[in-house]
């Protein structure tokens, strides 16, 4: 059995410009509802596990439906969408700062803020490392059904996920690819 986990492909929202807190909310708006680009070639190892994979699912982001939609277009495997499988969500800023930075940049210093304890508006980090022990519980529960599942999500939450399938005995990689398109196999010898 095995379970290979996929982060979705660069999101068409570009944007990188500088900007204020409530300028880099609407950019994460923006970039929830933008699609993935299509790429001209994909991973080859990525490719490989679709096409052994026997069921596919996908968070319930549009970048992870449409990234599972480029890598399935020769295959037609079934794909499920569950959002428990959603990328976990960054709080909001303790303060309205007078700060301009680059999205990436409030991108780690928002997700270093969650790591440290602060979670305001959104999934603590116990609640997310709870939800991705369900999240590997039922990727073991379609590798049992399925025997090769891919699951095209989402880096960090892909990472919470590896680490749990770690703990059920799982053999791949310490932690999951963080690269677009990247795909990181955990299988479980009988």
């Amino acid at each position: 059995m095995e379970i290979s986990l996929i982060r979705h492909g660069k999101s068409m929202h570009l944007e990188s410009n500088r900007i204020n807190y409530k300028d880099f909310q609407k950019w994460v708006e923006k970039y929830d509802s933008s699609g993935v680009f299509e790429e001209n070639a994909y991973p080859s190892v990525t490719l490989e596990k679709i096409g052994t994979a026997n069921v596919l699912i996908t968070s319930d982001l549009k970048r992870a439906i449409e990234s599972a939609s480029f890598l399935n277009q020769n295959k037609n495997v079934g794909v499920i969408s569950d959002s428990l499988f959603r990328e976990i969500e960054l709080p909001t800023s303790p303060t309205e700062l007078g700060l301009k930075l680059s999205p990436n940049s409030w991108t780690i210093m928002l997700r270093c803020l969650w790591l440290c304890g602060y979670s305001k508006r959104c999934e603590p980090l116990t609640s997310a490392k709870r939800r991705a022990k369900l999240a590997s519980e039922q990727l073991v529960k379609y590798a049992e059904q399925y025997k090769s599942v891919v699951l095209v999500g989402h880096g960090f939450f892909n990472r919470l996920i590896a680490e749990e399938l770690k703990k059920k005995n799982w053999e791949g990689k310490r932690k999951s690819s963080v690269k677009h398109w990247g795909c990181t196999t955990y299988s479980l010898l009988n």
